[in-house]
């Protein structure tokens, strides 16, 4: 799976503390928005960051970042990940953000 300027590719990817995603353009190999629980702005720190609810905050996010940069199409690349519980919601809440995969 590739993305391309037209159509970047949205990566998800989740370890135990932290949700993180990013869309890349793999022609030019360049990362074009990233969001992820590490990022103070995005989440409560007195929570935990690896749940669903932080999933959404993330896709919601990137979906921002990218439509301020006029792309609303992506390929969305799970990383290996089910497509279920966290990988759903940060999915869903993207395509509620306006990005269309």
């Amino acid at each position: 799976m590739a993305g391309t300027a037209q159509r970047p590719r949205l990566s998800v990817h989740f370890s135990g503390k932290h949700v993180y995603a990013q869309v890349i353009d793999d022609d030019a190999g360049r990362t074009l928005a990233a969001a992820s629980t590490a990022e103070s702005s995005l989440v409560d720190k007195k929570k935990a960051a690896a749940n669903k609810t932080a999933a959404e905050q993330i896709g919601k996010a990137i979906a921002e970042r990218l439509l301020a940069q006029k792309l609303e199409r992506v390929v969305f690349d799970r990383g290996g990940f089910l497509y279920h519980g966290k990988v759903k919601a940060l999915a869903d809440a993207a395509r509620a953000g306006g990005l269309k995969f």
